[in-house]
């Protein structure tokens, strides 16, 4: 048997091709390419990947979840930098933010001025190459993967799937018959 290579068969390069037309994010996924070839660090070649990731792939988080994490692993805010590939909101349900160095790809203005009032720093991915190029005292965060839309992800209906359908409103009528009670013919098992 031979390998069907127009079905894609033998494909050693799994890599994503670059499709964002962003000129800072292009240059950013060039140096990160360099310093993991010069400085092969697996911080580098993670944030590489990462800076590649599509849109929906890049989950914003914000700072005061940061410092909760932070908290909960007991690691100490002034000897480490958070890096975070994709955007950093603020959270306006807590008052009191401690001093945070953070380097992402953008800030809100609300979360960039909330950081600096603490005496925190907003870094930028350039900055932190000069700062630590092998990702030294630096930790990686991303944001929460469960998005609403992911609930929709499925048949819904269908024996054993759990998919959140699509429906106009949630009375009485909609999506409440056939299939979902015993007393409307039959119930699907899941």
């Amino acid at each position: 048997m031979g390998i069907d290579l127009k079905a894609g068969g033998k494909n050693l390069n799994k890599a994503r091709k670059v499709k964002t037309t962003d000129m800072y994010l292009q240059l950013l996924m060039k140096l990160y390419a360099y310093l993991d070839r010069r400085c092969p660090s697996k911080f580098n070649q993670t944030v590489k990947k990462r800076l590649n990731f599509s849109k929906r792939n890049k989950r914003p988080i914000s700072a005061f979840k940061i410092e909760q994490l932070l908290e909960k692993n007991d690691v100490d805010p002034k000897d480490t930098i958070v890096c975070v590939v994709s955007t950093v909101t603020n959270d306006g349900r807590f008052t009191d933010l401690g001093k945070l160095r953070i380097c992402a790809l953008r800030f809100t203005a609300a979360a960039r001025r909330r950081i600096e009032a603490a005496g925190g720093e907003c870094l930028t991915f350039d900055q932190l190459a000069t700062i630590s190029p092998d990702g030294k005292g630096c930790i990686l965060m991303r944001g929460n993967e469960n998005s609403e839309t992911k609930r929709h992800w499925g048949r819904p209906g269908a024996a054993g799937d759990h998919a959140k359908p699509y429906v106009r409103a949630k009375g009485r009528k909609f999506e409440r018959a056939r299939g979902r009670r015993n007393s409307r013919a039959y119930k699907v098992k899941s």
